[in-house]
């Protein structure tokens, strides 16, 4: 029973293994540089504050709605879509092409 609990107390204070690294910081240094964050190819770049946003003038990570998928958000190549079934509806042929004035 000790052994159980103490096994469930060391896995719970370990870090967890699919936490992801915080994103590079956006300097001066690295603009125009890109970086695969949260599944977004994301650019660094500079970027105007103003009273209306009531931010200052900073450099920034943009990840907008525009930019690329990239990393395990991409879909895999093997996933192909797939090609539409025929309905099961059959016509006999000739069906459609008769005269209905004579």
């Amino acid at each position: 029973m000790w052994r159980i609990l103490a096994v469930l107390l060391l896995l719970l204070t370990a870090p967890p293994a699919w936490a992801e690294a915080p994103p590079p910081a956006c300097t001066a240094a690295r603009e125009g540089t890109v970086a695969c964050i949260a599944g977004k190819l994301c650019t660094c770049g500079f970027v105007r504050g103003g009273s209306m946003t009531g931010r200052p003038d900073r450099f920034t990570w943009d990840c907008g709605i525009l930019r690329p998928a990239c990393g395990s958000g991409l879909v895999p190549p093997s996933a192909t879509p797939q090609p539409m079934p025929m309905p099961d509806l059959l016509l006999q042929p000739g069906w459609g092409n008769e005269r209905r004035y004579r």
